[in-house]
């Protein structure tokens, strides 16, 4: 069985070993060690990448009790030894979020009295999932202050191995799931866990907690964050963006709230301008049409060169409320055609237009009294309106 350095300490970053065994699987080349310091996958924690010799160690999983080594190339033969070295930018940050994430997991149990259910460690930043199905952003806020202020307090953080009869004597967070021997990590005057995990010494080392959102996630609360050096990262890109936002704007950041707020009202208030002047226009437009329509016995009908469908869809609303001839609307810019028609004219539109809309190379269909397409040209969506217009000439549908 490998002789696993990383509950010797979880500091080892290089050390010497003997290839105990290669093999070719399906999947690629895997290396057993004699002893290792490489953490395999487990506990919601990635495993460990670096090099053997020359290899790339790309993946690090545990099978019964050993821990494979999944390289890019042979770093040796079976019994020869070879000098291993951990990633460890990746391997300290991988500590610093699964510490933090007990840390934070602790403190959510002391001052929400929510049991943290689920844990996960991704590339960016990381998750809890806790038993929580309402929350406040107040107690959200006291929750952030009282993990960092633990953090200041450089509390030890220590991991040793009990026997089964020492854990059951312990305050552990939730029983634990393995046989035997159990491994502890314990934050001092915080909490005693089962974990199998890499951690830092001490809080201290943490640097700092940063909550970045919460939200409910099957009715639990998942608060997504991100510790020590994400978190110092993830300041710098706000203050980054903050101070752009600021500068561009002319505004100092703390009174760029209220400058957005402002302007959102002001946005709304030219929106709701904007709308009744379209609906000013499209009456207009309608009158126009329908005089149009009466003149020439057709449809009404027009080609927008400059008009988006959903503009039309409440042109269309207008004019079917003051005509009973069929309407005819369509979009250049977007290839799509409208039909609609107030009730009264005796076909389904959906019907007319699916069955000529394959001759036409479009797609669409829609109810009896209204029917959208879309065509991959314009051409296509020229010809199929001259076809349609013509088809309702004089006022009714012409077979």
């Amino acid at each position: 069985m490998t002789h696993k350095l990383y509950y010797d300490s979880a500091y080892t970053r290089e050390w010497t070993a003997r290839i105990s065994q290669t093999a070719q699987r399906e999947d690629g080349i895997y290396v057993l060690l004699d002893e290792t310091a490489f953490y395999p996958e487990g506990g919601g924690q990635p495993g460990d990448t670096g090099w053997i010799g020359e290899a790339r160690v790309l993946d690090t999983i545990g099978e019964n009790g050993d821990v494979m080594h999944q390289v890019d190339r042979l770093p040796g033969e079976t019994g020869e030894e070879v000098s291993c070295e951990i990633d460890w930018e990746r391997r300290f940050d991988h500590m610093q979020q699964h510490s933090g994430q007990h840390l934070l997991s602790a403190t959510a149990l002391e001052l929400l009295e929510a049991p943290t259910l689920s844990f996960h460690l991704g590339q960016d930043h990381a998750t809890i999932d806790v038993d929580r199905s309402e929350w406040t952003d107040i107690e959200l806020e006291k929750l952030e202050y009282e993990v960092n202020a633990r953090i200041f307090r450089s509390l030890p953080i220590a991991s040793y191995t009990v026997s089964p009869e020492e854990a059951s004597r312990l305050p552990l967070v939730k029983a634990p799931s393995v046989r035997g021997d159990v491994r502890i990590v314990e934050i001092e005057g915080i909490e005693y866990n089962a974990c199998g995990g890499t951690h830092v010494r001490s809080t201290g080392e943490l640097g700092l907690v940063k909550l970045l959102r919460s939200e409910k996630q099957k009715g639990l609360l998942r608060i997504t964050f991100k510790t020590g050096f994400r978190a110092l990262r993830e300041f710098g890109e706000q203050s980054k963006v903050l101070n752009a936002l600021s500068s561009r704007l002319s505004t100092p950041k703390e009174e760029l709230p209220a400058r957005i707020d402002k302007w959102a009202a002001e946005d709304r208030k030219r929106q709701s301008e904007l709308n009744e002047l379209q609906g000013l226009l499209d009456q207009h437009t309608a009158s126009e049409l329908i005089q149009q329509a009466e003149t020439s016995g057709g449809p009404v009908a027009k080609l927008f060169g400059d008009r988006m469908l959903k503009d039309l869809q409440q042109l269309a609303s207008s004019l079917i409320g003051r005509t009973k001839k069929p309407v005819v609307l369509a979009s250049v810019p977007e290839r799509k055609l409208l039909l609609a028609h107030g009730g009264e004219s005796g076909f389904s539109c959906g019907s007319v237009l699916k069955e000529k809309l394959a001759e036409f190379g479009g797609k669409g269909g829609g109810g009896d009294k209204s029917a959208q397409a879309a065509f991959g040209s314009e051409d296509e969506l020229l010809d199929f309106y001259a076809m349609l217009t013509d088809r309702f000439s004089g006022g009714e549908e012409r077979s």
